[in-house]
């Protein structure tokens, strides 16, 4: 009796085995005939991912990290960076400028759509992407640098504290917070923002495949509606964010259905005691800035 119950056992268990095994052969042969027809089977591979850009622009490790994974990533068939940013510092910037433009160097769909506001260093990071959507309200461009120097020099004489400052090279402590800002130091600083500007202005044109001439008159760094920068060709189609994810899983032959992925941007230290600060503390984040070069849109 044991014997006997013992052989049914072990049959069924190889009959389980046979079943299973037959129908992952057949999702396999489904995946490949649908990846060799570029559709019309079963393929669960195909799929695309949002990455969202929020607030100023400080640091661009948890993004360029997230863009970097999906370009790499096989099951990824495409990317929607949705952007709604004044801009920031102008390092971050540039380097997830250089990771979107990686998509278009791998031949990898990255569309972005802006939110309500997308310039200056939001504008510059969308520049080399294969389409960018925006509303018409969408405030965007704003091509410009600006560089923001923080003076505390009239606080502390009221409160009884002097600065003493030893260097070597006579524009060492150039934008020091201590002192007033002389001539040849503006001009110093001059010369920075006049030649991040050019760069800028080369990169913005560089990823519209437009020449720099035809991008200079509208870099004054005032900032266009959606239907400005249109009619200006600084983007590609009006339209909000359920239709620029139509359009890129329509591109990539995905579902309508398939829901995209999507990771939760990291929150640091310094966004947390933001987000945190502006709920009590009116304009905190103008007074915490830090000083340096921005693509930025101030208000």
């Amino acid at each position: 009796m044991k014997s006997s119950t013992h052989k049914w056992i072990v049959i069924g268990i190889l009959a389980a085995a046979v079943f299973f095994g037959l129908l992952f052969i057949v999702i396999l042969l489904g995946v490949r005939d649908a990846a060799s027809a570029g559709g019309g089977g079963i393929n669960l591979s195909k799929r695309v991912a949002v990455v969202r850009l929020e607030g100023e622009i400080y640091e661009s490790t948890w993004h360029a990290a997230q863009l970097r994974e999906y370009l790499s990533n096989r099951n990824i068939s495409g990317v929607l960076l949705r952007i709604n940013s004044p801009g920031g510092a102008v390092a971050p910037s540039q380097e997830l400028y250089n990771e979107v433009a990686a998509y278009r160097a791998a031949g990898k769909p990255l569309v972005v759509s802006m939110g309500n506001v997308a310039a200056s260093g939001g504008y510059y990071i969308a520049a080399p992407a294969h389409k960018i959507f925006a509303s018409p309200g969408t405030l965007t461009g704003s091509i410009g640098v600006i560089f923001m120097i923080s003076t505390f020099q009239e606080l502390a004489k009221k409160v009884g504290v002097d600065f003493k400052v030893l260097k070597a090279g006579e524009l060492k402590d150039a934008g020091s917070f201590a002192r007033p800002m002389t001539d040849k130091e503006a001009k110093y600083f001059q010369t920075l923002l006049d030649d991040t500007h050019e760069q800028f202005i080369s990169d913005v044109a560089a990823g519209r495949d437009m020449p720099k001439e035809d991008i200079r008159p509208l870099a004054d760094g005032r900032v266009f509606t959606g239907r400005q920068a249109y009619e200006n060709n600084l983007i590609d189609t009006l339209g909000g964010y359920s239709e620029a994810l139509d359009y890129l899983k329509a591109l990539c032959g995905v579902p309508e259905s398939v829901k995209p992925l999507e990771k939760k941007p990291y929150s640091g230290w310094r966004e947390f005691l933001m987000e945190t600060a502006q709920k009590n503390i009116p304009g905190i984040e103008t007074m915490t800035r830090p000083s340096g070069l921005y693509f930025l849109f101030a208000l």
